[in-house]
């Protein structure tokens, strides 16, 4: 099968794999343990964090590694709102967050948390004026995706950590989509909190961690923890964090001519679908990351046209892993003005370093075929 699902997961990569084959083997103490053998855990703990530090240039004691992007998410809120007194119960959040975001701060407004939406532009991004106006002295926290999973706009990020940074509430972006595919060292210097995942840039699955750069300033969730300077319980995965770092610094390395191939690839399928008179749509933005590719096909639903695709042969999606299986149009659609009827006909294609010229040129020809079935 033809694998273009890339920001749904990725295959781990080989290099990964034999780490974290042989980190199982050899370093399979306890990192928290006296003895010699979690002493050696430990230092290849250490050394994991100081690289991954390194491409985001904070501090490694910033960085707290999680079961991946989803707990990264959710404990950098936790975090968050631990540091605020309880008076500033405000949480402004962008209506195109991913799940482990958009639910877990569904669950606070039950409990009595004051939530606002914010407003997007037709590209996607999110209107900074509304930003502004919402803003209050009350502001904790303001959560923003730095890549949208669906569309692939990226936010201005610049932009909106100024105007948070006016109320002194807390910025968390969630940066599990553009992860060693855009430099993000800029991006930390201008948040508070940053969440990545280790199965988005070819490392195991069950591995991420959220940064904060300033991390001597922020109160833990829960007192008394052990494990990662206090802020997340629970034993260290450490070989899935050497096989994760390892596979992200390989990937980032490679960033900006991956990303110039990407770039030939998205308008090469783009080029052949309106060569081969597709009636199709993109979903453009002002700034979008070149590795996801959004189109609508007229009168024909995104999910008739992913599961046709499944038959022949082709791994794409309707839209984020995380709302598979529900019939609801994609949120991010509707969120940036489209139909109902239009975010049905939603289908996104994501790109990545096995994805060849050869299989774009196939997969357009499966796509003609399909667009032309009435």
């Amino acid at each position: 099968m033809i694998y273009l699902d890339y920001a749904a997961t990725t295959p781990i990569d080989d290099e990964a794999l034999e780490v974290f084959s042989q980190a199982s083997r050899k370093f399979f103490g306890n990192a928290s343990s006296l003895h010699d053998i979690g002493s050696e855990a430990a230092r290849l703990l250490d050394m994991s964090r100081q690289q991954l530090a390194d491409m985001l240039n904070i501090k490694k004691e910033g960085i707290i590694f999680t079961s991946g992007g989803s707990e990264s998410n959710m404990l950098a809120i936790d975090t968050f709102i631990a540091s605020k007194p309880s008076w500033q119960n405000h949480l402004i959040v962008s209506r195109t967050e991913h799940a482990s975001i958009a639910n877990f701060v569904a669950k606070l407004e039950q409990e009595g948390f004051d939530v606002t939406y914010l407003r997007h532009l037709e590209d996607g991004r999110v209107d900074i004026e509304h930003l502004e106006e919402c803003l209050t002295e009350k502001t904790c926290l303001v959560i923003v995706q730095h890549v949208n999973s669906e569309i692939g706009v990226i936010q201005p990020i610049e932009q909106i950590s100024k105007a948070v940074r006016k109320h002194q509430a807390f910025l968390h972006v969630d940066c599990v989509q553009s992860f060693a595919k855009l430099p993000l060292g800029k991006i930390s210097a201008l948040c508070d909190g940053l969440s990545v995942s280790s199965h988005k840039v070819y490392g195991p699955k069950g591995t991420g961690a959220v940064f904060f750069p300033s991390i001597h300033q922020l109160k833990a969730p829960v007192p008394n923890i052990t494990h990662e300077y206090g802020f997340r319980p629970g034993t260290v995965d450490v070989p899935g964090i050497a096989s994760f770092v390892t596979a992200a610094k390989k990937l980032g390395d490679n960033m900006e001519d991956e990303r110039k191939r990407i770039c030939m690839l998205r308008m090469q399928l783009i080029e052949q679908l309106t060569v081969r008179k597709v009636d199709f749509q993109i979903i453009e933005a002002k700034n979008q990351l070149p590795h996801i590719l959004a189109l609508t096909f007229a009168g024909l639903q995104g999910q008739y046209i992913m599961l046709e695709l499944n038959q022949k042969g082709f791994a794409v999606s309707t839209g984020s892993a995380c709302q598979i299986g529900k019939q609801d149009p994609s949120k991010t659609m509707m969120a940036i003005g489209k139909s109902e009827d239009e975010a049905h006909q939603f289908v996104r294609f994501s790109f990545g370093k096995n994805t060849t010229a050869d299989e774009i040129h196939k997969l357009a020809d499966c796509i003609e075929g399909i667009a032309g079935i009435r």
